[in-house]
């Protein structure tokens, strides 16, 4: 028990820190993914043309 106590006085603050800042970019992370996704499935449902071009097999060019 008193090596754990040692432990958390060592590492609690940074620890603790740490995990607050984690939280805070994870819900910034899941803004930015779903904001992403919304543009992606707008830009293919409105302007099929403007998806990404496939790319071409060596045979199919020549």
């Amino acid at each position: 028990m008193d090596m754990w106590m040692q432990v958390l006085s060592e590492f609690g603050f940074p620890a603790a820190i740490t995990f607050y800042l984690l939280y805070r970019i994870e819900k910034k992370l899941d803004v930015l993914n779903a904001s992403l996704l919304h543009l992606h499935s707008g830009r293919t449902a409105a302007h099929p043309a403007a998806a990404p071009p496939r790319m071409q097999k060596q045979t199919d060019i020549m």
